[in-house]
This record gives structure tokens, sequence and C-alpha cells, in this order.
């Protein structure tokens, strides 16, 4: 970064003058910003919570179907019931995105312990994907 003269780092803002205006470089600025907002994603959304295993999406389905009471001895709601309300409460980031995240906790081999209880096509070890949403029906 360039030397800058002493005499324009004492730039009064609006107010008592007392107020320091800092010259920054704009591209040294924008590096160290951005490499900051991406750890913070890839901390906070990127990565399971050491927790309890789960990211924030894997939480907030959990969340919608405990609010709608979908236990284990309640039946089954169609899944684009549950995206819908997911995202339109907790998780305003698409429905492909909610949907995906679902089908992985109903399929028995993605995860250790299957947290949703899937009826219908969820696909298959094999690469076969899941079937619409519409077409889906699952509960805790």
């Amino acid at each position: 970064m360039k030397k800058i003269p002493e005499e324009t780092l004492d730039l009064p803002l609006n107010g008592n003058g007392k107020e320091r205006v800092l010259p920054v470089n704009v591209e040294d600025e924008m590096k160290t910003s951005y490499i900051n907002y991406s750890m913070s994603v890839i901390v906070s959304r990127a990565l399971p919570d050491v927790r309890d295993g789960l990211k924030p999406v894997h939480r907030r389905i959990l969340f919608g179907m405990t609010e709608l009471g979908l236990g284990a001895g309640r039946p089954y709601k169609k899944c684009a019931r549950i995206v819908g309300d997911v995202m339109g409460k907790y998780h305003p980031h698409g429905d492909s995105a909610i949907y995906d995240t679902l089908v992985r906790m109903a399929q028995e081999f993605s995860l250790r312990y299957t947290l949703i209880d899937g009826q219908g096509n969820f696909g298959s070890i094999d690469g076969d994907n899941a079937a619409a949403m519409r077409y889906t029906e699952c509960r805790l």
C-alpha cells in the first residue's frame, strides 16, 4: 500500500470533527472482506455442526416437521407441503435444495441414522433420482 500523506488522514466527517477518515486500498479491502465472508459461510453453513452433525438446512427441515406435528405415530404428509412450509418460514433459498436435503435424510444408505421416514420413491443406491416432491410423503 502506498504511503499517504499524514494531512489526509484527519479529514473530518459529519459530527464534532474528532472522527477520522481512514484511506484504504480497495483491492486489499475486497480481498480481505471476501476471504472473511467465504470463511464465515464455510464455517456456519457448509460444514456440519460438531454438536449434532447437522447443517442449518437439516436443522430447519427437522424443526419445520416438528412444528407440523409429523412425529413417528402420525400419518405421512406430502413432501411438497413440508418443503413449502420450510421455505416460507425458515429457509428462503429455493425448494430444490430443501427437497434434495430431505430426500437424503430419508435414504437408508445416505446417513448412518435415518432421520426421516419416507414413503415413496426416494431414489436408490445405484444413483436413481427420487420422485418429484408431489409424489413422495414423509414423517419423522
